[in-house]
């Protein structure tokens, strides 16, 4: 029996998740949350968390009636991430691993995803849909490392939502893609969008761009062209066809994936993985090849500790131990960096 606690915080959100042998026991979060137009910023995303995570660490032992000395390895976020929220969060993981004399292991945060997303839905060997608001990748596994397939060669989906939200001035809480796929279910019209697919993999700037000078147009043409075009658009419109593009886009290079790996499954993990319309769309591609579509809900789709500490789990009872001087962080980890030794298939 080996119990885990895992410590996340490489954006803004701030979670301690405790596991034991693949059971969650306790996870605890909280959401940095600014007013609407306003994105996070490093430096006071990292105060929220310095201010928040000793009272939601007290929490999750409290939730799993553990003490301390129940804990077998402390893990968490080694990134990727934002530095400042990263090494928050590590300081304290270090602190608190010296404190109780525990062994510690920093986790990949995409890795956290993807193990997660396999203990909740059990999926075997899926293709990973891998969407949040920093990363964006396809990803299969193969001899001893998750393999990308393709990815954003910009900006993140989530971040490119976030953004658009940010513009037409939505609410932060409790996250921007949310408020916007709530909006997204009252839009009427269809405004053609860019459509960017090069190959596997994606971008998602330009779309951003365009969509933003639909939002707010400028100069006085601009303003022309706008009340012309008031009565065929408005933002709940906007906020429809911005997703149905990106995630057709998603669909189209998760589905080629799985052409060349042969794959019958499909798992959802990150942030914009919550997105139901998201899920829909990817479960008609997968009815049509006969595969079979795995997601989570938000307790386990959005940042939190319980996936730093099953991962580091696995990572653990496979026999990986860190040196305390590898126990830094790395705000550029890629996902097919890490050497997956608790898998043998």
């Amino acid at each position: 029996m080996v119990i885990a606690i895992g410590f996340e915080g490489s954006a803004n959100k701030i979670g301690v998740g405790i596991v034991k042998d693949g059971e969650v026991l306790a996870n605890e979060r909280e959401t940095y949350i600014t007013p609407p137009g306003e994105g996070f910023l490093p430096k006071e995303t990292a105060q929220h968390h310095r201010s928040r995570i000793l009272d939601i660490l007290k929490r999750a032992l409290a939730a799993s009636g553990l003490s301390p000395q129940d804990i077998d390895v402390v893990c968490y976020t080694k990134g990727p991430g934002m530095a400042p929220p990263l090494l928050t969060v590590a300081i304290v993981a270090r602190t608190v691993a010296q404190i109780w004399n525990k062994p510690i292991l920093g986790v990949n945060h995409c890795i956290g995803h993807i193990e997660m997303g396999r203990l909740i839905t059990k999926a075997a060997n899926p293709t990973v849909l891998y969407v949040s608001g920093g990363n964006t990748q396809i990803i299969s596994y193969a001899c001893k490392r998750y393999r990308i397939f393709g990815e954003t060669i910009d900006i993140a989906i989530g971040n490119c939502l976030d953004r658009f939200a940010r513009i037409i001035h939505l609410s932060n809480d409790p996250s921007p893609g949310y408020n916007i796929e709530q909006m997204a279910k009252k839009g009427q019209n269809y405004v053609p969008l860019p459509y960017s697919v090069k190959g596997m993999d994606m971008s998602f700037s330009g779309i951003l761009s365009f969509i933003e000078q639909k939002a707010r147009p400028k100069g006085r043409q601009a303003r022309k062209a706008k009340v012309e075009d008031a009565d065929q658009w408005t933002d709940e419109d906007l906020c429809f066809s911005l997703q149905e593009t990106l995630f057709a886009m998603l669909v189209e290079t998760t589905e080629r994936a799985m052409a060349h790996t042969g794959s019958r499954e499909v798992l959802i993990v990150g942030g914009v993985g919550c997105n139901v319309r998201l899920q829909e769309m990817m479960s008609v591609m997968c009815e049509e090849r006969d595969a079979k579509l795995f997601a989570t809900d938000e307790r386990f789709c959005i940042d939190n500790g319980v996936m730093i500490a099953h991962a580091g789990w696995e990572m653990f009872r496979s026999g990986t131990r860190m040196a305390w001087d590898e126990t830094t962080i790395t705000q550029r980890f890629r996902t097919d960096e890490v050497e997956v030794t608790w898998r043998d298939d």
